[in-house]
């Protein structure tokens, strides 16, 4: 492998120093993302004034910039040094808060979510493929879903956090995104404890295999085709989250169900990718699409405010049951010097289908969402069925790579 721990940390198992110092990062980073995340589109809509239309296009334009970066990035950090390519991303993180904190119109938190976006498409590739170091590929769903676990309790952390000072500050939104760019800050800090052996430059020729068409089997880029196909209906949250204000929800009670959100999502990252080192990944992928549908449609025919709390945690076990996991199965079917490349392929096109998610959804939102929740849910269900019926022969083929 062309970076690789040194050779004292080997034998530890999937426990890497790196994973943990790395789950950190994540945490930090996340605690000050999902503090805004959850009173943006309140923020977006009733502080600064727009459409509900915005709402989506500033998610889908931001998640877009972050699929572009991560197509372009991803590659150029195989055979490279990773560890700058993370300080850089988390650091770009850290600036596009500080433009969001201050800023008096859309547009300007619409660069800020770029920049933001920016970073982590900077950053996901090279750490993902810097967390599968010296891990077995046995094992890979177990590294990716205590990262996911970690990263998502900062989720939990910083809208608890951001949740108790919206009422100590009188219900003022703005200190509350000043607030969140402590940890992301911080985040940037601890990223120096990341370990990485020098990279051998007598063997190692980066640029032409950046300029070199990316090399993956047949069946790798399947799999990446099919999930993007799925992003397709995967718009960005704060649409639920703005669905969720619609039905009647206070901005606490937003919060609130967000964090519960979070905190499925948190609890069950880690068994569902731990699961898929034993199972069949497709049927853990499945499974957490029928809960997208669960909480897609259900948002879509509600009515009650209440439900939310029921829904929200719902969409929760789906995000535990794909995000890690579908990472997993990628890494697990690249080869070990393109892991970088092959990670920032498929979150680039995941991005990529995002970000149409967000265009068409929040120009067809209307007054409710009630028309892209359900069609989106329903697409959804019946991709579930697919996947636990067809998804047989990528598994498959995931074994075979496994063992070689």
């Amino acid at each position: 492998m062309s970076a690789s721990a040194p050779a004292a940390d080997e034998g530890r198992g999937w426990l890497t120093p790196n994973l943990r110092v790395l789950s950190g990062v994540s945490f930090l980073q996340d605690a000050a993302s999902e503090l805004l995340y959850p009173v943006l589109p309140i923020f977006l809509t009733v502080t600064l004034g727009a459409p509900a239309a915005v709402v989506g296009v500033v998610e889908g334009v931001a998640e877009g910039i972050s699929a572009l970066s991560k197509l372009l990035l991803g590659r150029l950090a195989d055979g490279r040094a990773k560890r700058p390519f993370i300080a850089l991303g988390y650091g770009l993180a850290a600036v596009g808060k500080v433009l969001i904190a201050v800023a008096g119109s859309w547009p300007v938190v619409l660069g800020g979510r770029g920049i933001d976006r920016i970073g982590k498409g900077i950053r996901g590739a090279p750490r993902d493929a810097l967390l599968m170091v010296d891990v077995p590929r046995a094992e890979r769903g177990r590294v990716f879903g205590f990262h996911r676990a970690a990263d998502t309790a900062g989720a939990v952390v910083g809208p608890a956090i951001g949740l108790g000072l919206y009422e100590l500050l009188d219900h003022r939104l703005r200190p509350l995104l000043v607030i969140a760019v402590i940890p992301a800050v911080l985040s940037v800090l601890l990223v120096a404890a990341v370990r990485e052996a020098p990279i051998d430059r007598t063997s190692v020729r980066p640029s032409p295999q950046v300029a070199a068409p990316l090399q993956l089997s047949p069946e790798l880029r399947r799999l990446i085709g099919v999930l993007t196909l799925f992003g397709l209906v995967n718009f960005p949250d704060a649409l639920l989250l703005l669905r969720a204000h619609d039905l009647g929800l206070s901005t606490a009670g937003v919060i609130g169900a967000y964090i519960a959100y979070n905190a499925v999502y948190a609890g069950a990252a880690y068994p569902a990718g731990a699961l898929s080192d034993r199972l069949p990944r497709h049927r853990v992928f499945a499974a957490g699409l029928l809960l997208f549908a669960v909480g897609y449609l259900g948002l879509g025919l509600s009515r009650s405010p209440w439900l939310v709390f029921v829904l929200l945690p719902v969409y929760g076990g789906f995000a535990a049951c794909t995000d890690g996991v579908g990472k997993a199965w990628v890494s697990s079917l690249a080869p070990d010097n393109r892991q970088a490349g092959a990670q920032g392929l498929y979150q680039a096109l995941s991005g990529g289908a995002v970000l149409v998610a967000g265009l068409w959804a929040g120009l067809a939102w209307g007054g409710d969402g009630v028309l892209p929740l359900l069609l989106s849910g329903s697409v959804a269900a019946l991709l579930a069925v697919v996947f636990f019926v067809r998804g047989s022969a990528l598994d498959s083929a995931r074994l075979t790579a496994g063992r070689m």
